[in-house]
């Protein structure tokens, strides 16, 4: 399961970290916006609500690209509870 850091609501903070991007690429990195902007990064990279709003902004006028970071993130777990019943197993 991934997350395209696009796709999360504009209000939330988002984390780039470079070194988890599962489309981490020379081709997806020369376009995305942290490259551009900031170059290769060498640390974990925190933008607020307010500065995901201007990059959005910015890319879509055209001036730089859009934010390319997709993670992988872990896949939910089940809630229900499997039943197995055994009842025939202690009758042998």
């Amino acid at each position: 399961m991934f997350a395209n850091m696009n796709q999360m609501e504009m209000d939330q903070s988002v984390i780039v970290d470079c070194d988890h991007c599962v489309v981490r690429c020379p081709a997806a990195c020369g376009d995305c916006v942290v490259s551009v902007l900031l170059g290769s990064p060498t640390e974990v990279l925190a933008f607020d609500s307010e500065e995901r709003a201007a990059l959005e902004a910015l890319a879509q006028t055209g001036l730089v690209p859009p934010l390319r970071l997709v993670v992988s993130v872990p896949e939910p777990r089940s809630t229900e509870i499997e039943f197995v019943d055994r009842s025939h197993d202690a009758a042998s």
